[in-house]
């Protein structure tokens, strides 16, 4: 009986705590791997009261009957709370790396307390804690590992062209749409998806920069000062762009000031040859600076695609593109003078433009069932949102929105919002309880629905849509925000 309770014990600790680390990870993933943004700037922290603090307690205060609570209460809780996640955990090598040294600490420590009997003493606290900071040993040292060999790599494309592109909005637009209209005269690979952190990167071209390319197009983000900076030394791009600068993040810069200071780190590049800043950045003159913004004319944007014109090098310039969205002009435009100075033809540059397919996610027009979708989830600030509302309105149907609203704003933006989406919407979908209270005060529309989380949206959509709507799918924010 003693055996069989010992046993019970050990099986119990080891699954317990191999469970409190897949949460651990998965919030840590979500994060960036920033422990102080887990605890700090997590988006739902009450998660951390109902699935680590209460079993951490439990496992110490209940004894002999904690076994009870591990299998009726805890696993059941966050085998709910993980099927319902829409951004689940991905293992990659880091992922699997935690959760080998995690359960090898947990198996390890449990033999040796089961002999000396001190289970109660080193309990959870210690693999976690261990794993932890073994964990960010290792990926420290093959980080500078990974930096190292891209760093050479980079060396050895002496020919190479590196263009990298940063501010608050339409860095991965400005990114697609360069990438896409120089392809036309030269071998060029740009990041994929939202990748934009100097890991992503480094791990970019290690992966996938092939020898052959003769232009290297990349986004570079920011969490906080310094971010563009370490990007911009280690890529020391010829090429630089900040778009437009917004209150995007502002939780984490605390004020535009500290945005666009950040975002003109780009500017240190030690191989800067041209910069192409939006007027809203900064107005200061530069040697190097070209500013774009201004010179977008004659604006016709709606639902069959958008034409404007272009004054570059003394020329009007007629485009006409599918893309969707009046502020896209804005990074077509900076596309189409990075082309310019890589001495595209105007010829070249207008069927181009032309030709440009839409970024995924971002006012990406998809008709299906008889319905019109906008698939705008990927952009999170207020201007990209109300274009989006505004090319609904043009719609002779019914319109729907699915939103969670802005997300990393503030609430003064977010009623900016809800004042547009009163003067277009019939049916009203809000996902997640991030700004639910805010939405539920300020909507009034014919329909409104408030959904605690995105797991019954298809139904609700299912039910309450039909052939010749337009549904709006702005900012697709996961769960966990």
């Amino acid at each position: 009986m003693q055996e069989y309770e010992t046993l019970t014990a050990f099986v119990t600790n080891v699954l317990f705590v191999t469970l409190l680390g897949w949460y651990l990870i998965t919030n840590l993933q979500w994060y960036d791997y920033k422990l102080e943004r887990v605890l700090f700037k997590h988006h739902k922290p009450h998660w951390h009261i109902l699935y680590f603090i209460i079993p951490f307690i439990a496992y110490y205060t209940t004894g002999k009957f904690f076994v009870i609570f591990f299998i009726f209460a805890f696993v059941p809780g966050i085998i709910i709370w993980y099927k319902k996640l829409d951004k689940k955990l991905v293992l990659t090598w880091r992922v699997k790396r935690f959760l080998i040294l995690l359960v090898s600490l947990t198996l390890f420590q449990d033999v040796l307390c089961t002999l000396k009997q001190g289970c109660a003493v080193y309990g959870v606290f210690m693999p976690l804690a261990l794993a932890y900071i073994g964990s960010y040993i290792i990926e420290k040292f093959l980080f500078k590992v990974y930096m190292k060999e891209a760093k050479k790599k980079l060396r050895s494309m002496k020919d190479l062209e590196i263009i990298c592109i940063t501010g608050s909005y339409g860095k991965t637009s400005i990114k697609n749409f360069t990438a896409q209209i120089l392809s036309h005269k030269f071998k060029v690979y740009a990041t994929p998806r939202s990748v934009n952190t100097l890991g992503g990167i480094i791990a970019d071209i290690n992966n996938n920069l092939s020898q052959d390319t003769e232009i290297y197009v990349c986004e570079a983000g920011a969490r906080q000062s310094g971010d563009i900076y370490e990007i911009t030394t280690f890529l020391e791009p010829q090429t630089v762009v900040v778009g437009r600068v917004g209150e995007a993040h502002i939780e984490y810069f605390k004020s535009l000031k500290n945005i666009i200071a950040t975002k003109l780190e780009i500017m240190q590049s030690p191989k800067l040859k041209q910069a192409f800043i939006h007027t809203s950045v900064t107005d200061e003159p530069h040697e190097k600076v070209t500013f774009f913004g201004d010179e977008i004319k004659n604006i016709d944007a709606g639902l069959e695609g958008t034409d404007f014109d272009i004054e570059l090098e003394g020329k009007t310039l007629h485009l006409h593109t599918d893309i969707l969205g009046a502020f896209q002009t804005m990074n077509i435009a900076v596309a189409v003078r990075i082309a310019k100075s890589f001495g595209l033809s105007d010829d070249e540059i207008i069927d181009a433009v032309k030709n440009l397919e839409p970024v995924e996610h971002r006012l990406q027009l998809i008709k299906a069932g008889g319905k019109i979708i906008l698939d705008d989830g990927y952009n999170g600030n207020i201007d990209g949102m109300l274009e989006g509302i505004r090319l609904c309105s043009l719609h002779k149907g019914r319109k729907v929105i699915v939103t969670p609203g802005l997300v990393e704003s503030s609430d003064e933006l977010n009623l900016k919002l809800i004042e547009a989406i009163n003067k277009v919407f019939d049916i009203v979908i809000v996902t997640g309880s991030l700004n639910a209270e805010l939405f539920d005060k300020n909507l009034h529309v014919k329909n409104k629905i408030m959904l605690k989380d995105k797991s019954a949206m298809v139904d609700v959509l299912a039910n309450q849509t039909k052939s010749g709507d337009i549904i709006l799918f702005a900012n697709d924010a996961p769960n966990f925000i």
